[in-house]
């Protein structure tokens, strides 16, 4: 297959994977871009992306090339899955959205169609289970009338610098010759090239081990950072120390959430479960994080006590809600987690979050314990925790974490963006 300007990509799922795509390769190729969230697709075309990871004007440029209707996927050369695939409460995949997405798309490929599917997977899933599903649905024979390709996603939501372009593409495919093309595919728009994998399960299995590795990392400095409170040194200074040796790696305790760190582990242990393998330490880093809440709520508690000040009547503020900074998704946030802690013991707290909305605050019903700020004011509160480090609270620092405010008020900075001298705590 020789590409072309003619050449027809679907995107599939239009998220913080696929928006971004479909504006990179609208700028080569024929592009559509579907999904099944109506509203979506309606502030889409308005040139509002919710995620802040595209611009209005970009957005206006293909508003004519994204659809909420499935027949919008007729006749196309590629077929590019971006959706999410989350856990469930038992901390499973829920593999929901991908296996709908897979039949979906069954219905419309063709002899000579190639998928590529760029959710977060465990190595296996797409040839034990996205494959199965679109020969059941098409008819077609993979390899023989179709090809299919797994290039995992590697976006990082809020950042500006390392964009999708500039980060290296994983590409794997079914067949030799798949590979070849849909590394030429990537080529066309990613600067920092390509990386050809030797099978899709390597593709799968070197993206949920980014995540794992970074979660198992950061739950070493969450403990850490537990031990060294207790015996009463300032981990942030540890880890300057640290961090002056060249072979050391530089990551900070805190909360782990979003869908990427707190999730990926968990297919990587179901998978490791089904074969009968034990995963002791990645269920242990998991284990770690997500007490993190709990120690907090507890190290705060303590404090309070030690301060002479009830838990009952003791007035707090909460900064940051989201599950990372600058970034405005509250989805998995684990301050939705600290939440739950605190309100066992504190009645009186505010949260602010600049990505605030009324909106946000009817969808995620746990922060309907406490009053949400709209602005932030320097009142007077007895603990004020730091729980994501916004870039609009780094230019607070100087008017509202005063020298008489660091007196009078407990701060408990989980992000460490204080200094020793402006905060009492760090995680």
């Amino acid at each position: 297959m020789k590409l072309s300007k003619k050449t027809k990509i679907s995107v599939i799922g239009l998220g913080y994977v696929g928006l971004p795509l479909l504006v990179e390769f609208s700028k080569k190729f024929d592009v559509v871009g579907f999904d099944i969230n109506s509203k979506r697709v309606k502030n889409l075309k308005a040139g509002h992306d919710e995620t802040l990871e595209v611009s209005p004007n970009k957005l206006l440029k293909i508003k004519n090339k994204i659809f909420d209707k499935e027949n919008a996927l007729k006749n196309q050369n590629f077929y590019i899955v971006t959706v999410p695939t989350p856990i469930n409460r038992k901390k499973n995949p829920d593999l929901t959205a991908l296996r709908n997405a897979c039949k979906i798309i069954g219905k419309y490929i063709q002899k000579g169609s190639y998928i590529i599917f760029e959710s977060t997977v465990y190595p296996g899933l797409t040839e034990e289970i996205c494959i199965p599903i679109l020969e059941s649905t098409s008819g077609l024979k993979i390899n023989v009338d179709f090809n299919v390709g797994y290039s995992p996603e590697r976006i990082n939501p809020g950042d500006k610098t390392r964009t999708l372009s500039s980060i290296t593409k994983v590409v794997s495919a079914s067949n030799p010759k798949a590979l070849i093309i849909i590394d030429e595919l990537y080529k066309k728009i990613i600067k920092a090239g390509t990386f050809k994998a030797q099978s899709i399960k390597v593709a799968e299995a070197a993206k949920v081990i980014e995540n794992t590795q970074r979660d198992i990392n950061i739950a070493l400095m969450n403990e850490l950072s537990n031990l060294f409170s207790k015996m009463e040194i300032d981990f942030s200074e540890v880890l300057k120390a640290s961090n002056t040796k060249w072979n050391f790696l530089d990551f900070k305790p805190g909360l782990v959430g979003g869908h990427c760190i707190g999730v990926d582990p968990y297919y990587l242990t179901f998978k490791a479960k089904q074969i009968g393998f034990n995963p002791k330490m990645i269920l242990a880093g998991r284990e770690t994080n997500e007490m993190v809440p709990k120690v907090i709520s507890d190290n705060l508690i303590n404090h309070m006590q030690e301060r002479g000040v009830k838990t009952s009547s003791a007035r707090g503020l909460i900064l940051g809600a989201t599950f990372k900074e600058n970034c405005p998704d509250f989805r998995n946030s684990k301050v939705d987690d600290l939440i739950i802690c605190l309100k066992k013991s504190f009645k009186n707290i505010d949260l602010y979050d600049p990505y605030f909305s009324s909106k946000t605050h009817k969808n995620h019903s746990k922060r309907e314990y406490f009053k949400s700020l709209h602005h932030v004011q320097q009142s007077k509160y007895d603990f004020i925790i730091i729980a994501v480090a916004h870039k609009e609270f780094l230019q607070l620092i100087d008017r509202f974490f005063t020298p008489s405010l660091h007196h009078e008020t407990f701060i408990y900075d989980l992000k460490g963006i204080l200094s020793s001298t402006d905060r009492n705590l760090t995680l």
